[in-house]
């Protein structure tokens, strides 16, 4: 693909040396991106790896294993997830040969030029109705875990898999969150294999859905981690005072229900569209640039949830670009931190005040920033106006207006976002 010569003097400006805040330069370790590829009019990979670098991320999640990608951040330290898409599960569970020849063509050449530390196996398996191929991932990851070891590779590449948060049957209060019952038969053996080998389980977890679905009911600043009164939870009364993390605590409890305290949990994709349909509340600049400034904030405190205080959350943000390709409503197609010419959607806001003590919007064309001060000459009037919110929320458990429970609340997604029949590149 040739890129313009304005879009390239921009990207180009974009790698510049920058000059970051504390908060900045510790979020930007400590978060990972998506790069998703359902998009026609990308930069090349090579000018992606160096704006990655020039941003100080460390830790990219594709959704396939791209050769040009992969050659491309050779030697950038940048750490990668790479995936199995869900058309190869089938023929991975039935021939440990095939996984074995995948491993070798797409993991081995790459090592250790690029630093491959997690596989993916299928994505959003359990969120459709397709029996045999929620019978062959773990299999299927068994065959990929038994490659990885017999090519050398054990000691740095993990094997997991990415779930819809959709896996609970209830989510709140977080103790009391539980798989659902027509999935056990497939989790209980998952989560055997994650705590013999070490390795996280992977949850898509989406706030944004739930205000999506009742703006009524849902309050706003509790999704996007602005400051609010909190929940709290009856039987262990820890207070949460933003969806997410609720949501982590769930899958804890439900983990812990099936017999395992031994298994992480990482947030494999979460972000907010900063576009919608006219019947996709809140996906607005304003709140996307809200929930993933204040997440960011979280993650440079080194913050964990009420459950799990002193185990950080690890979180990758959905997503790096704009991919105008991506079907579905116009939300999927405005999560990108990004436009394809490499200048940002939004200026990235904080909070005001309630996480960090910073007040006010946290300007990325500054030099205390994320992203470079050149971005300034190419979009001067982004500036963001503090998110108004009004909270609708009775604090003693459920929605006021009652018009849906809040366990639905927690674990709603109303739009998938990756079909189970879907690659999302």
């Amino acid at each position: 693909m040739e890129f313009t010569t304005g879009a390239s003097s921009l990207l180009l400006g974009l790698l510049l040396p920058l000059l970051f805040s504390v908060d900045a330069v510790s979020a930007a370790q400590k978060f990972g991106i998506n790069y998703g590829q359902i998009a026609n009019n990308l930069p090349d990979p090579t000018q992606v790896a160096g704006l990655l670098q020039s941003l100080n991320v460390n830790k990219v999640k594709l959704y396939d294993a791209d050769p040009k990608v992969l050659t491309s951040f050779a030697n950038t330290g940048v750490e990668f997830i790479i995936a199995i898409g869900n058309e190869n599960l089938q023929s991975m569970a039935s021939n440990p040969g095939a996984a074995r020849q995948w491993v070798s063509q797409h993991v081995q050449p790459f090592i250790p030029s690029t630093r491959i530390t997690c596989i993916t196996v299928g994505n959003e398996v359990f969120s459709g109705n397709d029996t045999g191929m929620m019978a062959s991932l773990l299999p299927a990851m068994k065959a990929i875990y038994a490659a990885v070891g017999d090519l050398g590779l054990g000691g740095q590449v993990t094997v997991s898999s990415a779930h819809s948060v959709n896996v609970l049957a209830t989510s709140f209060p977080p103790s009391s969150g539980v798989f659902r019952e027509d999935l056990a038969q497939y989790i209980q053996p998952l989560l055997d294999f994650h705590g013999q080998t070490r390795s996280p389980f992977l949850i898509n977890a989406y706030p944004f859905f739930a205000y999506k679905a009742s703006p009524g009911s849902v309050s706003l600043p509790y999704v996007l981690f602005e400051p609010n009164p909190g929940v709290r939870d009856p039987n262990t009364n820890l207070s949460y005072d933003n969806m997410l993390y609720a949501q982590i605590d769930a899958v804890y409890a439900a983990m812990k229900a099936m017999g395992h305290t031994d298994i992480g949990v990482r947030i494999s994709e979460t972000g907010w569209p900063s576009k919608g349909d006219e019947d996709e509340f809140g996906a607005t600049v304003e709140n996307a640039a809200a929930y993933n400034g204040n997440l960011m904030q979280r993650i440079a405190m080194n913050q964990g949830t009420p459950l799990k205080p002193d185990v950080p959350i690890d979180v990758f943000v959905f997503a790096l670009f704009n991919e105008d390709m991506k079907p579905g409503p116009t939300s999927e197609r405005n999560y990108g931190l990004f436009y394809p010419n490499g200048s940002p959607v939004y200026a990235i806001n904080t909070g005001t005040g309630g996480v960090s003590g910073r007040t006010g919007p946290f300007d990325p064309y500054s030099g205390q920033s994320m992203f470079s001060s050149a971005s300034r000459l190419a979009d001067q009037g982004l500036r963001l106006r503090r998110v108004r919110a009004y909270d609708v929320w009775d604090w003693g458990g459920c929605p006021t207006r009652g018009i849906i429970p809040l366990n639905f609340l927690h674990t709603y997604h109303a739009e998938e976002k990756d079909s189970p029949t879907t690659v999302n590149e």
